[in-house]
């Protein structure tokens, strides 16, 4: 059924007058008539009667008027509603994120979004970067968040930042006193790692930290969060190494030592490879990731990482 006939109909049915009507509608008479008559055949009912001097609804008209009112208007707000997705101004936005990354720049990020697009339903997910991979790839998440980076995984990474790795030993422990450790001394003792598969990016980056001829430590544990890394350092189960800005949450029983070869990480935004519905929403929320990103490496935001130079991407 043709949208445009039911709003001529609406029309004539507010002026009762063909005449008013075409002037309302800039349109001229006849092909108000015209179309006004093709819905009455497409119903199968008359709409007015028509007589030389006024123009008035069969009760079939007025029917069809009380129900079509709320109809049009609810269908008038889904256009303007769509309009406001396509643009990012409403609609849903599905953001995954590392648990890190709650230590820089999420908090500043989500905050402006929250504040510049109100009408966003936003969605933080807290995931693992191989989690995120895979959720990106079939459509459960708009954007990720991840640490590290992958080129396996055939989906579009950009920079957000770069700050140290350091290393985070149990306070009593022998190395915890020195002004940074090198690779070799760390290698000869128990370390508490992450899983590959859920963490690719970042252990891809710890295996470059014992890259030959440095051999990798012992891994006596393996777990997912990096703050539970933290405390089991605390309970003087091994070393870990960890992003600066994560360090700075340490328990007291933990001491952060920098390391010698001075090795980094890279928080990174991830987007779905075929891109997403929600993309307009999603491009803004990555600016605000990099504004975020800027400001803690100005220094004006808590838990900033340091680095020389501008955020990339």
């Amino acid at each position: 059924m043709d949208v445009r006939r039911l709003r001529y109909f609406m029309v004539v049915a507010d002026e009762l007058h063909f005449g008013r009507a075409a002037e309302r509608l800039r349109i001229s008479q006849p092909p108000l008539s015209h179309q006004i008559r093709q819905l009455e055949a497409e119903l199968g009912v008359e709409l007015f009667h028509r007589t030389t001097r006024r123009v008035r609804l069969t009760p079939a008209g007025e029917e069809l008027r009380r129900r079509l009112g709320g109809l049009l208007d609810a269908l008038d707000d889904a256009v303007t509603d769509l309009h406001e997705v396509r643009a990012g101004r409403a609609g849903k936005l599905t953001v995954g994120f590392v648990s890190s990354a709650s230590y820089s720049v999420m908090p500043l990020a989500v905050r402006r979004f929250r504040q510049e697009l109100p009408g966003v339903e936003l969605v933080l997910t807290p995931l693992t970067s191989g989690e995120q991979f895979d959720q990106l790839h079939d459509g459960t998440l708009d954007l990720g968040v991840v640490r590290g980076g992958d080129a396996s995984t055939g989906l579009p990474l950009h920079d957000l930042y770069t700050e140290q790795l350091v290393a985070c030993l149990p306070s009593d422990h022998r190395l915890a006193s020195y002004a940074e450790v090198t690779p070799e001394e760390l290698a000869g003792e128990p370390m508490i790692s992450f899983p590959p598969r859920e963490m690719p990016g970042f252990v891809a980056q710890l295996q470059l930290i014992f890259s030959s001829p440095v051999p990798f430590p012992r891994v006596t544990h393996r777990v997912v969060h990096q703050e539970t890394a933290l405390g089991f350092v605390a309970g003087g189960l091994g070393f870990t190494v960890l992003p600066e800005s994560v360090s700075r949450f340490k328990p007291d029983a933990v001491q952060v030592v920098p390391i010698s070869s001075r090795p980094t990480t890279t928080m990174m935004v991830a987007a779905p490879p075929e891109g997403s519905p929600a993309h307009a929403a999603g491009a803004a929320f990555q600016e605000y990731l990099r504004i975020a990103a800027h400001e803690a490496l100005s220094g004006r935001a808590p838990g900033s990482p340091e680095r020389s130079g501008q955020p990339s991407g």
